[in-house]
């Protein structure tokens, strides 16, 4: 029996069945404190930015750059834990992740920052398939869905749970504790490794490392992002966006040419050949892209059209959070039990009718109106989870688990951080479009802009506002008025197109229809 087999089977020996569950805690213990860090900025984004005075097109890339980090660590976990084991990369990886946390929250400026959000994004992204790993490599088949469900409480409940911790340590405290919040998970998450996960696993064997494949997968992250983070301030059809998208297509083409014919890719392409694991590829990448983008939109929303704080804007996020914890495990024991197509469909169809609510969404709308959509929306999510990563990754055989676990995971993370990147532009783009169209309509044919003015003009004429200032006041705060409807539009406009997009999703979905692994 190879030194690998003796490692599980002596940690199973020592503790029963039940070690099943004592690796799942260890993994999942690092999940979560990798997977808070991905969205608990987003609450401070405006402390950071009076701190550093920075504008909101650098401060994006504190969540940009932790995702795009994170989408590249993943496919550096199967060459780590096929050199070293998952023992030594899930402590070593968490040390560094805690190391990374540290300095950002003594960073003096923002370009120590984001280096800081780049290696804790790198470190999460390599612990975060372990989870997955270990948990096909502890569980027989029958058991996977349900356990999937229990481990995935830590990939979706931590980014909802993180911004409303995030915002009370940034109202009440400061931003800077956001970071220091993952020392204390990051140390516990080590011990537990140390003690309950194994070395290397069956299967495996030691290989050179893809260094060509890393540097095209992180050039091609790198010109995307910036393309789509100065498309609006630089023009969409200006030369250097252009030359930036044109740069990212044909380095993704390389990488995948490359991959294709590199002895040790980073990222084995052989798994894409399983229809339904192709298929439940894309569904994660609009997955990915869904859970991120709407986590990145709806802070700001709250805060920039409804006024909410840190704190407020966090504790709208909470209720979803709860939710979810009662409907993973519910979702996990669904998946054991019907073809994953079911719960996978029907919660795409929850989570975008719950993102096309939010087209309707204005500074009028009450508290618990935005929290239930939030809850519909994590319901959806809910049943998604379990059933994608079960549906997957069953015809896969044991030699590519590892392969698709990395895989599975690399395209979901994928899908955030262009998620991200791509509805922050969009709702830029309209922005602009919704200031121009109301600005165009305020003209002195408008009866109903006379009659504001008339108003204005009179509230700052009895507030003392000399006479040859009162047609500056009316007019600035026109402008505000139409700022803000022009905001407000056009995040409607984001949330509706995320929602759509989730309906295409349906198709790759029905893909993905098999027989239902029953519990003997």
């Amino acid at each position: 029996m190879s030194v690998d087999r003796d490692d599980l089977t002596i940690l199973f020996e020592r503790y029963g069945p039940g070690y099943r569950w004592l690796a799942t805690v260890a993994v999942m213990t690092g999940t979560i404190t990798v997977v808070l860090a991905s969205t608990i900025v987003n609450v401070a984004l405006p402390d950071i930015m009076g701190s550093f005075g920075i504008g909101l097109d650098k401060a994006q890339w504190l969540s940009t750059a932790f995702l795009a980090a994170m989408t590249a660590g993943m496919l550096l976990t199967s060459w780590f834990t096929d050199n070293f084991g998952v023992r030594p990369t899930f402590t070593w990886a968490l040390a560094v992740f805690a190391a990374s946390s540290f300095l950002g929250g003594i960073a003096p400026n923002e370009d120590v920052l984001i280096l800081a959000r780049i290696g804790q994004g790198t470190t999460a992204g390599i612990v975060q398939p372990l989870a997955m790993l270990m948990i096909y490599q502890v569980f027989p088949l029958e058991w996977r869905a349900r356990a999937t469900g229990i481990y995935g409480i830590g990939v979706i409940l931590a980014p909802v749970v993180g911004p409303t911790v995030g915002g009370w340590l940034t109202d009440n405290v400061n931003w800077r504790y956001v970071f220091f919040m993952s020392l204390p998970g990051s140390i516990l998450a080590i011990f537990l490794g140390l003690i309950f996960l194994p070395g290397r696993l069956p299967h495996t064997r030691p290989r050179r490392f893809d260094w060509w494949g890393l540097a095209l997968l992180l050039f091609f992250l790198g010109t995307i992002l910036t393309a789509l983070a100065n498309g609006q301030r630089e023009g969409w059809n200006s030369g250097f966006v252009l030359r930036l998208f044109a740069l990212a297509a044909a380095s993704v083409l390389a990488f995948v040419l490359w991959q294709l014919r590199c002895p040790t890719p980073l990222m084995g392409m052989e798994v894409f050949a399983n229809l339904r694991f192709s298929a439940g590829a894309l569904v994660a990448f609009i997955f990915g892209a869904g859970i991120f983008g709407t986590l990145y939109l709806i802070p700001l929303f709250v805060q920039s059209v409804l006024g909410y704080t840190a704190t407020r804007a966090g504790e709208l996020l909470m209720p979803s959070g709860l939710v979810m914890g009662i409907a993973f495990p519910i979702a996990g024991r669904l998946g054991d039990m019907i073809s994953p197509r079911i719960p996978i469909v029907c919660g795409l169809v929850v989570f975008g009718f719950s993102n096309i609510l939010f087209y309707w969404a204005d500074a009028d709308t009450g508290f618990w109106a935005i929290a239930f959509w939030i809850i519909l929306g994590r319901i959806g999510l809910s049943f998604i989870m379990p059933s994608l990563n079960a549906g997957a990754l069953s015809r896969l055989p044991p030699e590519l688990l590892g392969q698709g676990t990395g895989s599975i995971n690399f395209v979901r993370q994928l899908g955030g951080a262009l998620g991200v990147g791509m509805l922050s532009a969009y709702v830029d783009r309209r922005y602009a479009f919704h200031a121009d169209a109301f600005a165009s309509t305020q003209n002195a044919g408008n009866g109903s802009l006379a009659a504001l003015r008339t108003q204005i003009e009179a509230l700052l004429g009895r507030s003392g506002l000399p006479d040859t200032q009162l047609a500056g006041g009316t007019f600035d705060y026109v402008g505000k008025v139409i700022a803000a409807q022009a905001n407000a539009a056009s995040f409607n406009d984001g949330f509706a197109i995320a929602g759509l997009v989730f309906a295409l999703a349906i198709l790759p979905a029905l893909i993905m229809r098999g027989l239902p692994h029953r519990r003997p």
